[in-house]
């Protein structure tokens, strides 16, 4: 689209302020507060739960692909229940921020919290489901799917999305090098955890996670009046809705790159920590690593709009998958030592990262799309919560329960080169007394 192209059916309110600065800083605190909450469950939570909590990790896989599952009807009824429900006094979007920045918070911190360590079994089991569904398949579904839908209603205009767009990607970029950096310092020793300032920790990023929410809620204007429609007045029923969306073949290609892609990075990042507390020996690398790796990707809030203006969208966002997939399968066929890990990382990083700056201009893009070949615009869908990651995050801990590596068997690797299988399968032992696969599955 070109800069001055505007949404289809689009209304505009004439009682707000234009389009800034401010827009653009609450949009971007939308992701921060997002990730707060997202990302210690996306990166931390396998570790967390087995090597504090003492949870089979077979279980912990079980519970998160069974979630990821059910979220992909939430994130469906989530929409459907924004599509139709009157707008109010606030907007369409922003009244389930005010709604929802509370409980998706203080369901999180309650989960990591680690006073449930000596209770039985069940109990501590029970405590992990109930927390867990309650944040991602109630709380961040009900705030996520709202604000990522946002953007098409803060402006009409294509130039503003694609920035929106970048500014989201860079409230995540923070998020992640905050979290990533910060969190692995403060909570890891050695390679033991401290389960009391893992659980203050928690709570400190629920507290930041309301913060961000609130800078979101009075910076972001709705400027777009999208018309509520039943489906009486001709709005879709959920099976139109969902044969309208089978063939809208721009979604289906971005749904199935997205998917594929958070696939790998989910995986990845449930075992980040395992591979620096056992593989390397030391917990606290995680926060160098992140801290290098993720710093070079800041460049793109400058760099994107003049490289997409140059390239395109497309050609700019397969490039960046390409470097990132190049950059990760040399990590894991060369085994290199950790100097040579982390110059890798940094630049599957960047690659990794040019897409994520783009993402939201896609779906944006296709938002508008469905709206033009159906006469009804779709409220999009949330990306982590697919049942695709489930695949990813399920086999995480049984991989890693497969290799023989125990909470209680982890040490500090005296030897510097990469260490190899054990066994002629390509597995750990389980007579091993250390984690010695690389990588852990």
């Amino acid at each position: 689209m070109s800069s001055n192209t505007e949404a289809p059916g689009s209304l505009r309110r004439k009682d707000v302020r234009p389009f800034g600065w401010r827009d653009k800083i609450g949009y971007a605190a939308g992701d921060l507060a997002n990730d707060m909450t997202f990302m210690i469950q996306a990166f931390f939570m396998t570790v967390y739960f087995v090597k504090v909590i003492g949870i089979d990790p077979l279980h912990i896989g079980a519970l998160v692909a069974a979630v990821r599952v059910l979220d992909a009807f939430t994130d469906v009824g989530m929409g459907m229940i924004v599509d139709r429900m009157k707008p109010a006094f606030d907007g369409k979007f922003k009244p389930w921020i005010r709604r929802m920045a509370v409980p998706v918070a203080l369901s999180s911190a309650l989960l990591f919290q680690p006073f449930i360590v000596n209770w039985s079994y069940g109990a501590k089991l029970a405590w992990m489901v109930i927390f867990y569904i309650l944040w991602g398949s109630v709380f961040y579904t009900a705030i996520n799917i709202p604000y990522g839908s946002m953007a098409s209603v803060i402006s009409d205009k294509a130039e503003h999305r694609a920035e929106l767009s970048v500014w989201r990607s860079t409230g995540a970029q923070i998020a992640f090098l905050a979290v990533s950096a910060s969190l692995p310092a403060l909570v890891f020793e050695g390679s033991q955890i401290n389960a009391q300032r893992f659980g203050w920790a928690a709570i400190a990023m629920a507290v930041l996670a309301v913060f961000f929410y609130a800078i979101l809620y009075f910076n972001v204007e709705e400027r777009v009046v999208v018309p509520r429609k039943t489906k009486s007045e001709g709005g879709l029923s959920i099976g139109q809705l969902l044969g309208s969306l089978v063939t809208n073949r721009a979604l289906l290609a971005i749904v199935a790159a997205a998917l594929l892609l958070l696939l790998g990075n989910l995986f990845n990042g449930q075992v980040a920590s395992f591979l620096y507390l056992d593989y390397f020996g030391n917990g606290q690398l995680q926060s160098l690593a992140q801290v290098v790796s993720i710093l070079p990707a800041f460049l793109l809030v400058f760099i994107t709009a003049p490289l997409v203006k140059r390239y395109g969208k497309t050609e700019l966002g397969i490039a960046g998958v390409a470097l990132y997939t190049v950059a990760m399968l040399l990590n894991y066929f060369l085994h290199p030592p950790f100097a040579v890990f982390l110059a890798l990382l940094t630049v599957a990083t960047f690659g990794l990262s040019i897409f994520n700056f783009l993402i939201w201009a896609f779906i944006v893009d296709v938002i508008d799309y469905q709206e033009v070949r159906s006469g009804s615009a779709t409220t999009a869908p949330s990306t982590p919560s697919t049942p695709g990651p489930a695949s990813s995050v399920r086999r995480v801990p049984r991989c890693w329960a497969a290799s023989g590596c125990r909470p209680s068997a982890t040490r500090r690797r005296p030897r510097s080169s990469p260490p190899r299988p054990s066994t002629a399968s390509g597995r750990c032992s389980t007579s091993s007394p250390r984690c010695s696969c690389w990588p852990p599955c």
